[in-house]
């Protein structure tokens, strides 16, 4: 018996919209029929997990406890480019012997970049 991890899933208000940076950040696309109701990231290009993106009429509010952390060489130049898709930066972290910039998403989603 097994089981596999399908898909990291966004509750939003705009699921095509929300597709559409996370895309734009990892430089690939948002696959075939999204909608504001219901979108995916990594369908087309054969990724696991995929990102998945459903919109809801009741978000939680508060912190998110699970997000997505993002590791690259160029960590900098990935924060640079998540803000100019509209991230707002939040913090910078050195702790643990890490270290990692904390984001939010258009939506208010959080998610690291770090160093890889």
């Amino acid at each position: 018996m097994t089981i596999a991890l399908a898909n990291v899933t966004f509750d939003c208000d705009n699921a095509a919209g929300l597709a559409e940076f996370y895309a734009q950040l990892m430089d690939t696309t948002v696959d075939p029929g999204a909608s504001e109701f219901f979108a995916t990231v990594g369908k087309a290009a054969g990724a696991t997990p995929l990102l998945m993106f459903i919109k809801v009429g009741d978000k939680n509010p508060g912190k998110n406890v699970v997000h997505l952390d993002f590791a690259s060489a160029q960590s900098l130049d990935y924060i640079e480019r998540a803000i100019s898709l509209g991230a707002k930066h939040i913090a910078d972290f050195d702790e643990y012997g890490m270290q990692w910039t904390t984001l939010a998403d258009p939506e208010g989603n959080l998610f690291d970049v770090g160093k890889a």
